[in-house]
């Protein structure tokens, strides 16, 4: 099963995800606890209007990051499985 932080306040894409089966994390606002999450999802999912949700500018992760702005969450899901597949 594929794993997918979303980033806090994007509830309807990650009720939608996990209806999809995906596992979702949440992101937190605390910058300390979102950093070890990194290493274990597959995809982030931010809303894009804060470009550095991590809070750190330089941040290392190999999973690619959808920027959910303005996309439904089938968009979202559909982004996601370019991404992964």
């Amino acid at each position: 099963m594929r794993k997918v932080g979303v980033e806090k306040g994007l509830s309807n894409i990650a009720d939608y995800l996990t209806r999809e089966g995906y596992s979702v994390e949440v992101l937190s606002e605390s910058i300390d606890k979102n950093i070890p999450k990194l290493k274990e999802v597959d995809v982030i999912v931010t809303a894009g209007y804060n470009t550095d949700m991590l809070g750190i500018s330089d941040t290392a992760t190999k999973a690619p990051v959808v920027n959910a702005r303005g996309l439904t969450p089938e968009e979202v899901k559909a982004q996601i499985e370019e991404r992964l597949f």
